[in-house]
């Protein structure tokens, strides 16, 4: 968890910010997010290959650009680890294994 806190603070934070609430209209909230709560998968392609256009979370629709953030495996399942348990969220640990698997 210190590790993926680490990595959001650095790649996540300016957009999503610091209690992944994101900011209404502009960027969308990771936090209790229903777009990649039962699919994952999701998340790791939005890191790796970014994201653009329309995109619908928690029934907001959002328009904009993420571009792809350059992590490891490692990282990214530190920071989706991060991620998907903070703010009240819990989800099982992913490890690389499972983030090459989504690749």
């Amino acid at each position: 968890m210190s590790r993926g806190k680490q990595i959001y603070q650095n790649e996540c934070m300016v957009c999503h910010m610091e209690n992944g609430e994101g900011i209404s209209g502009a960027f969308p909230p990771l936090a209790n997010s229903d777009y990649f709560k039962n699919d994952v998968s999701k998340a790791v392609d939005a890191i790796l290959n970014g994201l653009e256009g329309e995109l619908v979370v928690n029934d907001v629709t959002y328009f904009g650009i993420m571009d792809p953030v350059p992590l490891s495996d490692q990282e990214i399942a530190d920071v989706l680890n991060y991620i998907r348990n903070s703010w009240g969220g819990t989800a099982e640990e992913l490890n690389v294994a499972d983030i090459q698997k989504m690749k």
